[in-house]
């Protein structure tokens, strides 16, 4: 027994015994029809019943799934900063935060395709609850972050994440997804909490809180979908945020959410993986500020990093100028690209509605607004 026993992965040993327990499931039937439409299913069924290891079920049912998505769901997946990293190496990637499964499958898909190390990463346990979701999971190397916790619970909690977060890194030599922020950004501010950052430093034993930071090698991504494939779906909680009401979820819409996210359309997609912030913690280690002050610091050298690497595409600079009503990016978009944006978002909300129009827009034109403040903060 392990004290990550419930949070953790499945090992290789369980691959097996997890998989046959999945196979008859009507939801991994359509998975895998989706995923091999050709194949009949006694020889996908066949092929599952001989895999013994998560990186056989990953590069032989998971990647080929991806690979799908991409095909009949987007316009072309690009990236770029790859060549920055070394594949010895175990890294933190801190990533914003768009879409509950994409964002870590596309990451893995690219580290793959670049002879690099593949993740294990972090999933809040309120979108595993279904035992098919929960065990694809375990399979694709997620570990689980427990939600909904007393204040103490969560301590607790987060001591044994970082505990585990730590012994992937250094025991383990494997490299690590975690969002910059608990949850998806829902209005395209990329913004880290610092509670994330303290929360990976709980394990750092006598070793400074920058220190620690620099033997974790964290390395920002930026992940950019031209056509957020959940766009709509997040507006009743930003509709409600504009109102100061609290959200309240529906029984099913973190599974609709994964659903839409897999098969909705986004077009084009970038992931920038950026250089480790060994060079950036150096400095702020010089600075000798109080602890509260650098960890402010590094979370905004990360947001820098994530904002500044993220490529905007067509519907941002539409967004935008359709939010300030104005041309200033009218260079950035062909008529065509404008009107149809503009017809999916009549398809998604009532335009009659001021405040549902300028959220929806403000989702896209974020990033813009965010891009700019860069430049003038220099």
């Amino acid at each position: 027994m392990s004290k990550f026993d419930h949070i953790r992965p499945f090992y290789d040993t369980e691959v097996n015994q997890a998989i046959r327990g999945i196979v008859d499931d009507p939801m991994m039937k359509a998975v895998m029809n989706f995923t091999f439409p050709e194949m009949a299913e006694s020889e996908w069924k066949r092929q599952l019943s001989r895999t013994h290891s998560i990186r056989d079920f990953q590069i032989n049912f998971i990647y080929p799934a991806i690979e799908m998505v991409l095909k009949r769901s987007s316009e072309g997946l690009s990236y770029s900063g790859l060549n920055q990293l070394d594949q010895h190496v175990s890294y933190l990637f801190i990533s914003n935060h768009r879409d509950i499964i994409l964002d870590t499958s596309l990451l893995n898909y690219v580290l793959y395709n670049n002879g690099l190390m593949m993740t294990s990463s972090a999933i809040g346990d309120n979108l595993v609850k279904r035992p098919l979701l929960m065990a694809l999971s375990k399979l694709t190397r997620n570990f689980v972050v427990q939600r909904g916790l007393s204040p103490r619970e969560l301590l607790e909690s987060s001591r044994l994440m970082s505990e585990y977060i730590q012994d992937l890194l250094f025991h383990e030599n494997r490299s690590v997804w975690i969002a910059q922020r608990e949850g998806r950004t829902k209005d395209g501010n990329d913004e880290t909490q610092k509670g994330v950052l303290k929360m990976i430093s709980m394990a750092r034993g006598d070793v400074g809180e920058m220190e620690y930071f620099k033997k974790v090698h964290i390395v920002p991504v930026s992940i950019s979908y031209e056509y957020d494939p959940t766009d709509v779906l997040k507006m009743p909680e930003l509709m409600a945020k504009s109102r100061s009401e609290v959200y309240v979820k529906h029984e099913n819409e973190d599974f609709n959410t994964i659903l839409n996210g897999i098969m909705g359309q986004k077009k084009h997609i970038h992931v920038h993986v950026d250089k480790p912030l060994d060079d950036e913690i150096d400095k702020i280690i010089k600075t000798e500020e109080p602890a509260n002050r650098q960890f402010q610091y590094l979370s905004e050298v990360i947001d820098e990093r994530i904002i500044g690497n993220y490529k905007l595409w067509p519907t941002n600079y539409i967004a935008h100028d359709l939010l300030h009503g104005s041309e200033q990016y009218i260079e950035k978009y062909s008529p065509e690209e404008r009107e149809q944006f503009q017809e999916r978002m009549a398809e998604g909300i009532d335009l009659q509605d001021e405040v549902a129009v300028t959220n929806f827009l403000s989702m896209y034109a974020n990033p813009v607004t965010n891009q700019e403040a860069l430049k003038i903060k220099g």
